[in-house]
């Protein structure tokens, strides 16, 4: 019940209490007062004021509860977040009301709903005014097997060369700080800055040697990684009987450590020196050396508890000219023109609210990468590359401005990292 809602029946009953004497005493003999007639009218009107008063209250409560209505558990833009606690603020206007008498007049049947007011509020996206910090932390583990024959071979079953055997093992830890500003209640901008710290380990055997003896090659790279600048644009006023959609920007820059200005092992024997090398960066490159480009489309679905999502994306990777890299021993070696291959992707899944503090998600998330193309030619071996990673995340909001995310990642194709963790606290101001 409304807070001054109470005194209306009181109102009422005094109004009754006095109206009834009045209209009695028009009918009894002249010996009432001469002044209660003024003593009636001036009630009324102090009811009058005090029902004008009652409704200027009332005003002033429901703006501030729309006023004070979340965009979302913790304040982020990231269309998974903040869609699925929406759900409970569209539908406030149903829930916590208490049983009215049969035929009786609703209490609040004079008001207009109060599901109006929330469609001032933004849907999806960072409330006008309204920055968001969010630090995260993900760390990725793959591993891979890599048979290669170096040789001929007289029939299928006769080799006469050598095998090149080797087993990859990589870590990757990548610390990130985001920052994403409301410019309006329908659009956002966003920026993040990644620190990489990398570290392979590659088990193999010397090639070009008979050697059977196995050797382990220890790299490792750390330095910032490629910043992103990106821009969100939610296309309509979805509502719980039509979807949101919410058109987005991203540009990536190369500001990582290049990966063609890294020193690379000698693949056969090395300038000056009597040692095999191995054809492997002596340091990780944290980025990854060109300029992209990525327009996607996200579409929210509240089915109140749940909230289903996807999306649809391509990065569009510029191509680059002059490229040369460095061979241990000085020695240059002349690559050209690179282009690499763009990147179709798409994701799919459901949020579920568990209650006003804890959601569960799942989903999954595909991307198709093409070949890489030097000087307008198809790389030898370069192929068509599918990424599919199964993800489960779960989120906590510990207050109106913080809140806790948590997803895990589980590689369901070869060249998909094997397991991804990610940690992230969006922080709201």
């Amino acid at each position: 019940m409304q807070p001054g809602r109470p005194l209306r029946p009181l109102c009422f009953a005094l109004l009754c209490a006095f109206t009834v004497p009045a209209v009695t005493a028009r009918q009894q003999p002249p010996e009432a007062p001469p002044d209660l007639a003024a003593q009636i009218r001036e009630l009324r009107q102090q009811i009058a004021e005090q029902n004008q008063r009652i409704d200027r209250l009332q005003r002033e409560l429901e703006a501030q509860r729309a006023a004070a209505a979340p965009a979302g558990a913790d304040g982020s833009a990231d269309p998974m977040r903040p869609a699925p606690l929406a759900v409970p603020a569209i539908l406030a206007g149903t829930r916590g009301r208490g049983p009215e008498p049969v035929g009786a007049k609703p209490a609040n049947a004079d008001r207009p709903p109060e599901v109006a007011a929330l469609f001032e509020q933004p849907g999806v996206l960072t409330p006008r005014g309204k920055t968001v910090f969010e630090p995260s932390l993900q760390y990725s583990y793959s591993s891979s097997n890599r048979v290669a024959l170096v040789g001929y071979t007289i029939i299928p079953a006769l080799l006469i060369g050598l095998l090149d055997v080797r087993e990859v093992k990589r870590n990757t830890t990548t610390a990130t700080a985001t920052f994403r500003h409301g410019v309006t209640n329908r659009f956002e901008v966003e920026l993040r800055v990644p620190y990489v710290y990398r570290s392979d380990a590659t088990v193999s055997r010397e090639i070009f040697t008979g050697t059977a003896t196995e050797r382990v090659f220890n790299t490792s790279g750390r330095a910032i990684g490629d910043v992103e600048v990106a821009a969100r644009y939610q296309v309509n006023a979805g509502n719980i009987e039509r979807p949101y959609y919410v058109a987005g920007l991203r540009f990536k820059s190369h500001t990582g450590r290049d990966p063609f200005t890294v020193i690379t092992d000698c693949v056969t024997r090395c300038v000056g020196e009597n040692v095999t090398g191995t054809g492997l960066p002596l340091t990780l490159p944290t980025g990854s050396g060109f300029y992209s480009l990525q327009p996607n489309l996200t579409v929210l679905f509240a089915s109140d508890p749940a909230v289903f999502f996807g999306g649809v994306s391509y990065l569009y990777n510029f191509k680059r000219s002059g490229v040369s890299r460095t061979v241990l021993g000085g020695t240059k070696e002349w690559l050209g023109e690179l282009a690499p291959g763009g990147v179709l992707g798409f994701n799919v899944g459901l949020g579920l609210a568990l209650n006003d503090k804890a959601a569960l998600s799942i989903g999954y998330d595909h991307n198709s990468v093409g070949r890489m193309r030097q000087n307008g030619v198809v790389v030898p071996g370069s192929v068509r590359t599918q990424l599919g990673t199964l993800l489960i995340g779960y989120s906590y909001r510990l207050s109106d401005r913080r809140s806790l995310n948590f997803t895990v990642g589980a590689g369901l194709t070869r060249d998909t990292p094997d397991v991804s963790l990610n940690l992230r606290v969006p922080l709201t101001w």
